[in-house]
């Protein structure tokens, strides 16, 4: 297949990249490198400004990839979209953090809306297929534990309005030009690559950065606060089937969860099982964070054919052997 991952040098997209090439795919990535690191790609690639991209083929050889080094909203690229190069966008570019959303929520909106829409129109003009990387953020503080996705949506932050006017775009976009598109309701990633170096940080990154430093870890609240951790793995493996999808997708929004949640204390205890005793120092909550996180999976499970296979114990223990912290178990 002929695809294109935006922010495919990130945490998540680059793992998917990974996953595509492996699998045979003709890949072209589309990261401004803001985040994004090259390194994080495990394929040969050959990189081109987006004024070179018409110089370079529209296939990319087997066993690499494109990057294009720019806007994923360029005209370049989208002039690619619309000449209908592409069977498959995974839209994973975004200013992915809450809190930054809060602090800059004009800067967020024009890459995590105003850009976006721009890519879901030109890939209904082409007919090409978008899997879309939303976020449980769209429900805010959700009233039922695990959380359908009919639920009410009520975003207590920027970033979680932002993919769920995007969602929203999608199903208008159904009605007036028949997209192809899914959305996928990312709950709390974690894994390799994941850098903690941030304020926006998610916690488990934030933490393994810590510890490989030598510092002391920060847990905001009183720690008792729930999240559905999913592995990195387990959320690429959901996009893969998305984009294999046999019939058309109108719009669905999906899950993409474990059904299981767990305190950031238990976290913690589970990450002193391998390194020992460690030094916590409490903060206040951040603005525009929920309380506790618990996805439904049976649509996954219906529609898609998805199940997340890591546990948490086990993600842990990759991510922490990436972190190069010392296993004392």
């Amino acid at each position: 297949m002929k695809t294109l991952v935006t922010g495919g040098c990130g945490f998540i997209g680059s793992a998917l990249v990974n996953r595509l090439v492996r699998e045979g795919d003709h890949v072209d990535i589309v990261d401004d490198l803001s985040s994004g690191d090259p390194t994080n790609l495990e394929c040969k690639f050959n990189a081109v400004p987006p004024m070179l991209l018409s110089r370079y083929p529209k296939k990319s050889e087997k066993d690499s990839a494109l990057l294009i080094t720019g806007d994923f909203a360029c005209p370049e690229l989208l002039s690619r979209i619309k000449a209908g190069e592409y069977d498959v966008i995974y839209h994973l570019a975004a200013n992915p953090r809450v809190a930054f959303s809060v602090e800059k929520p004009v800067e967020s909106n024009e890459t995590n809306l105003h850009k976006s829409i721009a890519i879901f129109k030109t890939a209904a003009d082409s007919g090409t297929r978008v899997v879309f990387s939303s976020s449980c953020a769209v429900y805010g503080d959700p009233g039922t534990l695990p959380t359908q996705e009919d639920e009410k949506k009520s975003p207590e932050s920027p970033y979680g309005l932002q993919k769920l006017l995007c969602e929203l775009y999608l199903d208008l976009f159904v009605k007036l030009y028949s997209i192809d598109a899914i959305s996928l309701r990312y709950f709390n990633v974690y894994g390799p690559k994941s850098l903690g170096n941030s304020p926006y940080s998610t916690a488990i990154a934030a933490w393994c950065n810590a510890i490989h430093d030598g510092k002391s870890l920060r847990s905001d609240g009183d720690g008792e606060q729930t999240r559905d951790m999913i592995f990195v793995d387990d959320v690429v493996e959901a996009n893969y089937l998305a984009g294999r999808h046999k019939e058309k997708l109108s719009s669905e929004k999906i899950n993409i969860a474990t059904g299981i949640s767990y305190s950031n204390n238990h976290i913690l205890s589970l990450m002193k099982k391998h390194i020992g005793d460690i030094q916590v120092v409490t903060a206040p909550p951040r603005p525009g964070d929920v309380t506790d996180t618990k996805g439904d999976v049976e649509l996954a499970k219906n529609k898609l054919g998805f199940e997340s296979r890591i546990s948490l114990e086990e993600g842990l223990e990759k991510t922490m052997r990436w972190w190069g912290i010392k296993d004392n178990a």
